[in-house]
Protein backbone atom coordinates (compact mmCIF):
# COMPACT_ATOMS: atom_id res chain seq x y z
CA UNK A 1 0.00 0.00 0.00
CA UNK A 2 2.86 2.32 1.33
CA UNK A 3 4.76 1.66 -2.81
CA UNK A 4 1.58 2.98 -4.73
CA UNK A 5 1.09 5.78 -2.50
CA UNK A 6 4.52 6.94 -3.03
CA UNK A 7 4.06 6.56 -6.41
CA UNK A 8 1.04 8.30 -6.96
CA UNK A 9 2.53 10.69 -5.05
CA UNK A 10 5.18 11.20 -7.50
CA UNK A 11 2.99 11.19 -10.32
CA UNK A 12 1.11 13.90 -8.56
CA UNK A 13 4.12 16.06 -8.22
CA UNK A 14 5.19 15.77 -11.95
CA UNK A 15 1.72 16.66 -12.84
CA UNK A 16 2.20 19.86 -10.68
CA UNK A 17 5.86 20.41 -12.17
CA UNK A 18 4.60 20.90 -15.57
CA UNK A 19 1.30 22.76 -14.69
CA UNK A 20 3.66 25.45 -13.13
CA UNK A 21 6.33 24.92 -15.76
CA UNK A 22 3.20 25.57 -18.35
CA UNK A 23 1.72 28.65 -16.05
CA UNK A 24 5.38 30.26 -16.33
CA UNK A 25 5.77 29.73 -20.02
CA UNK A 26 2.63 31.73 -20.72
CA UNK A 27 3.90 34.47 -18.28
CA UNK A 28 6.40 34.82 -20.99
CA UNK A 29 4.74 34.65 -24.07
CA UNK A 30 2.64 37.85 -22.39
CA UNK A 31 5.44 39.27 -21.89
CA UNK A 32 6.49 39.00 -24.81
CA UNK A 33 3.83 40.02 -26.63
CA UNK A 34 3.48 43.09 -24.71
CA UNK A 35 6.84 44.37 -26.09
CA UNK A 36 6.44 42.90 -29.55
CA UNK A 37 7.23 46.04 -31.88
CA UNK A 38 4.41 46.52 -34.42
CA UNK A 39 5.49 47.72 -37.71
CA UNK A 40 2.39 47.96 -39.57
CA UNK A 41 -0.98 46.01 -38.65
CA UNK A 42 -4.46 45.80 -40.37
CA UNK A 43 -7.53 43.28 -40.95
CA UNK A 44 -4.98 41.30 -43.52
CA UNK A 45 -1.51 41.44 -42.25
CA UNK A 46 0.47 42.55 -39.50
CA UNK A 47 4.37 43.47 -39.67
CA UNK A 48 6.41 43.11 -36.68
CA UNK A 49 10.47 42.95 -35.88
CA UNK A 50 11.42 39.82 -34.67
CA UNK A 51 14.27 40.35 -31.93
CA UNK A 52 17.28 38.01 -32.64
CA UNK A 53 17.22 34.25 -30.92
CA UNK A 54 13.59 34.24 -30.97
CA UNK A 55 12.63 30.58 -33.93
CA UNK A 56 9.95 31.89 -36.20
CA UNK A 57 7.99 29.10 -35.47
CA UNK A 58 7.88 26.28 -32.69
CA UNK A 59 10.40 23.80 -33.05
CA UNK A 60 12.09 20.86 -31.40
CA UNK A 61 13.46 23.25 -28.69
CA UNK A 62 9.84 23.99 -27.41
CA UNK A 63 11.27 27.96 -27.27
CA UNK A 64 8.95 30.26 -27.35
CA UNK A 65 8.39 31.42 -30.35
CA UNK A 66 7.52 34.61 -33.16
CA UNK A 67 4.54 32.82 -34.10
CA UNK A 68 2.79 32.14 -30.27
CA UNK A 69 4.14 35.18 -29.67
CA UNK A 70 2.01 37.37 -32.56
CA UNK A 71 -1.14 35.30 -31.93
CA UNK A 72 -1.15 35.78 -28.04
CA UNK A 73 -0.44 39.93 -29.01
CA UNK A 74 -3.96 39.62 -31.26
CA UNK A 75 -5.76 37.35 -28.49
CA UNK A 76 -5.12 39.70 -25.95
CA UNK A 77 -5.54 43.47 -28.69
CA UNK A 78 -8.57 42.01 -29.74
CA UNK A 79 -9.91 40.11 -26.68
CA UNK A 80 -10.37 37.09 -28.68
CA UNK A 81 -11.27 33.81 -27.38
CA UNK A 82 -9.60 30.64 -28.01
CA UNK A 83 -7.39 29.99 -31.12
CA UNK A 84 -6.15 32.73 -33.49
CA UNK A 85 -5.74 32.24 -36.76
CA UNK A 86 -2.10 33.57 -38.22
CA UNK A 87 -0.33 32.44 -41.30
CA UNK A 88 3.44 31.95 -41.49
CA UNK A 89 4.73 33.33 -44.88
CA UNK A 90 8.14 33.20 -44.42
CA UNK A 91 11.11 32.69 -42.26
CA UNK A 92 14.21 34.61 -40.49
CA UNK A 93 16.90 32.09 -38.91
CA UNK A 94 16.63 31.86 -35.54
CA UNK A 95 19.86 33.92 -34.50
CA UNK A 96 18.69 36.51 -37.14
CA UNK A 97 16.34 39.88 -36.59
CA UNK A 98 14.65 41.59 -38.08
CA UNK A 99 11.03 42.32 -40.43
CA UNK A 100 8.77 39.53 -40.32
CA UNK A 101 5.05 39.57 -41.67
CA UNK A 102 2.03 37.69 -40.55
CA UNK A 103 -1.33 36.87 -42.69
CA UNK A 104 -4.25 37.26 -40.23
CA UNK A 105 -6.84 35.62 -42.65
CA UNK A 106 -6.35 32.57 -44.89
CA UNK A 107 -7.15 34.62 -48.01
CA UNK A 108 -3.97 36.90 -47.18
CA UNK A 109 -1.28 33.93 -46.25
CA UNK A 110 -2.49 32.31 -49.91
CA UNK A 111 -1.67 35.84 -52.01
CA UNK A 112 1.34 36.30 -50.17
CA UNK A 113 2.91 32.74 -50.05
CA UNK A 114 2.17 33.19 -54.12
CA UNK A 115 4.22 36.53 -53.99
CA UNK A 116 6.83 34.52 -52.78
CA UNK A 117 7.04 32.01 -55.18
CA UNK A 118 6.79 35.42 -57.90
CA UNK A 119 9.46 36.86 -56.33
CA UNK A 120 7.08 40.16 -56.06
CA UNK A 121 7.90 39.34 -52.08
CA UNK A 122 11.31 41.23 -51.94
CA UNK A 123 13.54 41.49 -48.64
CA UNK A 124 16.69 42.92 -48.02
CA UNK A 125 19.75 42.23 -45.22
CA UNK A 126 22.29 44.33 -43.77
CA UNK A 127 25.41 42.92 -42.09
CA UNK A 128 28.85 43.35 -40.54
CA UNK A 129 31.44 41.24 -42.09
CA UNK A 130 35.01 40.00 -41.58
CA UNK A 131 37.45 42.41 -43.61
CA UNK A 132 37.09 45.19 -46.61
CA UNK A 133 35.73 44.71 -49.70
CA UNK A 134 37.26 45.48 -52.66
CA UNK A 135 34.66 45.84 -54.92
CA UNK A 136 31.89 48.14 -53.18
CA UNK A 137 29.39 46.23 -55.15
CA UNK A 138 28.94 43.04 -56.85
CA UNK A 139 26.93 39.40 -57.43
CA UNK A 140 27.42 36.07 -55.70
CA UNK A 141 26.46 33.20 -57.38
CA UNK A 142 27.09 29.75 -56.10
CA UNK A 143 25.75 25.90 -55.53
CA UNK A 144 24.33 24.86 -52.20
CA UNK A 145 24.14 22.05 -50.98
CA UNK A 146 22.18 21.45 -47.36
CA UNK A 147 23.50 18.81 -45.12
CA UNK A 148 20.67 17.79 -43.54
CA UNK A 149 21.65 15.84 -40.34
CA UNK A 150 24.03 18.59 -39.69
CA UNK A 151 22.03 21.48 -40.62
CA UNK A 152 24.89 23.16 -42.27
CA UNK A 153 24.84 24.18 -45.83
CA UNK A 154 27.96 24.32 -48.36
CA UNK A 155 29.11 25.65 -51.40
CA UNK A 156 29.81 23.05 -53.93
CA UNK A 157 29.76 22.26 -57.46
CA UNK A 158 27.24 22.69 -59.90
CA UNK A 159 27.20 19.12 -60.94
CA UNK A 160 26.71 17.44 -57.00
CA UNK A 161 23.38 15.74 -56.75
CA UNK A 162 20.81 18.05 -54.47
CA UNK A 163 23.05 20.99 -55.54
CA UNK A 164 20.71 24.50 -55.68
CA UNK A 165 21.95 27.65 -57.39
CA UNK A 166 22.05 30.63 -54.94
CA UNK A 167 22.11 33.99 -55.66
CA UNK A 168 22.62 36.99 -54.12
CA UNK A 169 23.88 41.20 -54.48
CA UNK A 170 25.82 42.89 -52.20
CA UNK A 171 26.79 46.43 -51.79
CA UNK A 172 28.98 48.18 -49.28
CA UNK A 173 27.81 50.96 -47.09
CA UNK A 174 30.59 51.95 -44.79
CA UNK A 175 33.97 50.55 -44.09
CA UNK A 176 35.45 50.71 -40.11
CA UNK A 177 39.18 50.37 -40.92
CA UNK A 178 39.69 50.67 -37.35
CA UNK A 179 38.00 46.88 -36.40
CA UNK A 180 38.34 45.89 -40.03
CA UNK A 181 34.82 45.16 -40.62
CA UNK A 182 32.31 46.54 -43.15
CA UNK A 183 28.59 47.16 -43.59
CA UNK A 184 26.80 45.91 -46.55
CA UNK A 185 23.49 45.80 -47.84
CA UNK A 186 22.15 42.50 -49.60
CA UNK A 187 19.47 41.69 -52.11
CA UNK A 188 18.18 38.22 -52.27
CA UNK A 189 17.03 36.59 -55.43
CA UNK A 190 17.00 32.96 -54.23
CA UNK A 191 15.83 31.85 -50.50
CA UNK A 192 18.51 28.72 -49.85
CA UNK A 193 19.36 27.25 -46.27
CA UNK A 194 21.47 29.79 -45.02
CA UNK A 195 22.33 31.37 -47.93
CA UNK A 196 24.04 34.53 -47.01
CA UNK A 197 25.93 33.55 -44.24
CA UNK A 198 27.19 30.87 -46.77
CA UNK A 199 28.23 32.90 -49.49
CA UNK A 200 29.66 35.51 -47.73
CA UNK A 201 32.12 33.23 -45.80
CA UNK A 202 32.87 31.17 -48.74
CA UNK A 203 33.39 35.32 -50.44
CA UNK A 204 36.02 35.79 -47.87
CA UNK A 205 33.97 38.01 -45.41
CA UNK A 206 31.98 35.80 -43.24
CA UNK A 207 29.52 37.64 -40.78
CA UNK A 208 30.73 38.49 -37.53
CA UNK A 209 29.16 36.26 -34.53
CA UNK A 210 27.92 34.18 -37.21
CA UNK A 211 28.85 30.74 -34.96
CA UNK A 212 28.74 28.34 -37.49
CA UNK A 213 30.05 30.07 -40.82
CA UNK A 214 32.31 32.96 -39.45
CA UNK A 215 35.92 33.23 -37.99
CA UNK A 216 35.40 36.59 -35.77
CA UNK A 217 33.13 36.96 -33.14
CA UNK A 218 32.94 33.95 -31.15
CA UNK A 219 29.88 34.23 -28.67
CA UNK A 220 28.99 37.21 -30.11
CA UNK A 221 25.48 37.81 -31.98
CA UNK A 222 25.46 37.33 -35.44
CA UNK A 223 25.24 40.78 -37.32
CA UNK A 224 22.26 39.85 -39.74
CA UNK A 225 19.46 42.06 -40.25
CA UNK A 226 15.90 41.44 -42.21
CA UNK A 227 15.87 45.69 -42.48
CA UNK A 228 13.41 45.92 -45.53
CA UNK A 229 10.62 43.85 -46.78
CA UNK A 230 8.89 45.06 -50.00
CA UNK A 231 4.99 43.26 -50.53
CA UNK A 232 2.18 43.78 -52.61
CA UNK A 233 -0.85 43.94 -50.10
CA UNK A 234 -2.86 41.03 -50.36
CA UNK A 235 -6.09 42.72 -50.76
CA UNK A 236 -5.46 46.84 -52.13
CA UNK A 237 -2.73 45.11 -54.14
CA UNK A 238 -0.81 48.37 -53.64
CA UNK A 239 3.09 48.20 -53.31
CA UNK A 240 4.20 48.97 -49.49
CA UNK A 241 7.76 49.09 -48.62
CA UNK A 242 8.75 48.48 -44.25
CA UNK A 243 11.62 49.12 -43.04
CA UNK A 244 13.40 48.40 -39.14
CA UNK A 245 16.93 49.10 -38.40
CA UNK A 246 18.58 47.24 -35.26
CA UNK A 247 19.55 49.24 -32.08
CA UNK A 248 22.88 51.15 -33.10
CA UNK A 249 24.65 48.74 -29.77
CA UNK A 250 26.99 46.17 -29.93
CA UNK A 251 28.53 45.45 -33.37
CA UNK A 252 25.38 47.34 -34.83
CA UNK A 253 27.19 50.69 -33.08
CA UNK A 254 28.35 50.97 -36.83
CA UNK A 255 25.35 52.58 -37.60
CA UNK A 256 25.84 55.05 -34.68
CA UNK A 257 25.11 58.76 -35.70
CA UNK A 258 26.02 58.24 -39.26
CA UNK A 259 22.86 59.99 -41.20
CA UNK A 260 24.76 59.16 -44.37
CA UNK A 261 24.44 55.29 -43.63
CA UNK A 262 20.70 55.38 -42.74
CA UNK A 263 20.07 57.43 -45.49
CA UNK A 264 22.05 54.95 -47.83
CA UNK A 265 19.45 52.33 -46.22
Amino acid sequence: MKTILANISKKEKGVKMQNSNDVAKNIEIQNKAKLLKVLYEDNHIIVVEKKPNIPSQSDKTGDIDMLTIVKEYIKEKYNKPGNVYLGLVHRLDRPVGGIMIFAKTSKAASRLSNQVREKIFKKEYIAVVDGKIEDKKGTLIDYLYKDQRNNISKVVKKEKKNAKEAKLDYEVIKYNEIKDLSLVKINLYTGRHHQIRVQLSNFGHSIFGDQKYGKRGKGKQIALWAYKLEIEHPITKKKIEFKDLPEPIGTWCILKNDKNVVEEL
